[in-house]
């Protein structure tokens, strides 16, 4: 049964650093890329980043580059998300995600382009 697991989330102070961790278990076959999405409340599900498993390229939505870095340890299926230089804007739960494996282009932004998703860990920014 394929899954993903994040973990890191927390209460952070403006101008702080956090980093989330996504494990991903149960793939016959690695998932052409990961994702980083997150959900404040009462607003749409936000696309934060990408990585492409294959050779590690990864991209920024515009709100979070130059802060946020998306890494990966393939030899721990695990996929992370360092957050730097923190706002209150920035408060969510986070959300990893992965695309149907097989499929041979990534899902960009578009939350309803990804098929497997992990339960979500609450980032707090807040003084």
């Amino acid at each position: 049964q394929v899954q993903l697991v994040e973990s890191g989330g927390g209460s952070v102070q403006p101008g702080g650093s956090l980093r989330l961790s996504c494990r991903a278990s149960g793939y016959t076959q690695t998932p052409y890329c990961r994702a980083w999405f997150r959900q404040a409340p009462g607003k749409e599900r936000e696309g934060v980043g990408v990585i492409f498993t294959g050779g590690g390229t990864t991209a920024y939505a515009d709100s979070v580059k130059g802060r946020f870095t998306i890494s990966q340890d393939n030899a721990k299926n695990t996929v992370y998300l360092q957050m730097t230089s923190l706002k209150s804007e920035d408060t969510a739960m986070y959300y990893c995600a992965a695309p149907q494996p097989g499929r041979t282009t990534c899902g960009g932004y578009d939350y309803h382009n990804y098929k497997d998703w992990g339960q979500g860990t609450q980032v707090t920014v807040s003084s």
